[in-house]
């Protein structure tokens, strides 16, 4: 568990879980999800294709990025689970940001980030999916082939998490 401390006084939990699953129906499984955090205020909940993630590191500093830039009013998205999709992808489009990092049919190793929710949405995750922390192991070769990353560049920026980190944190600098 990580805890963000705000501006504004309050802090958000903020958990990243890993889980394997096979998905049938996309609109399905984002339906399901959605009805789990529809009675928890402030709770967002955001599914992520781990493969498309360079491990937990990479995946809360996008969404630390994504929470400043609600809290500066330049997101991009009007979600915030959408926000730390397009920041974890590093992308301005978000037809691009689900591309890389949205749920797809077939089996899938599954990111959740959960902000501001309570313990009842883990366990209901649980319920839904496989439990599986090590999908949020970076696998260097299919990252460096989804986003196009050199060699060059990973050893410049002293390894594939903080060259993504890195281009996350250009979407600042960019907007």
């Amino acid at each position: 568990m990580e805890f963000l401390e705000n501006t504004n006084e309050t802090s958000l939990e903020i958990r990243i879980m890993g889980f394997k699953s096979e998905i049938i129906d996309v609109m399905g499984t984002l339906n399901k999800v959605n009805k789990i955090i529809n009675d928890f205020d402030g709770c967002t909940l955001q599914l992520l294709d781990a493969r498309g993630l360079a491990g937990k590191e990479h995946i809360m500093h996008a969404t630390l990025h994504a929470l400043n830039a609600f809290e500066r009013g330049n997101n991009i998205a009007h979600d915030l689970g959408m926000e730390i999709c397009i920041r974890a992808s590093a992308q301005r489009q978000i037809a691009r940001a689900i591309d890389l990092l949205g749920l797809k049919t077939g089996p899938m190793d599954i990111c959740a980030v959960m902000v501001g929710c309570p313990d009842e949405v883990e366990s209901q995750l649980n319920s839904i999916f496989e439990r599986d922390d090590s999908v949020m192991v970076a696998d260097v070769d299919y990252l460096k082939g989804l986003y196009d990353l050199k060699n060059e560049e990973i050893a410049v920026m002293g390894g594939v998490v903080c060259t993504l980190m890195e281009r996350t944190t250009t979407l600042i600098l960019d907007a």
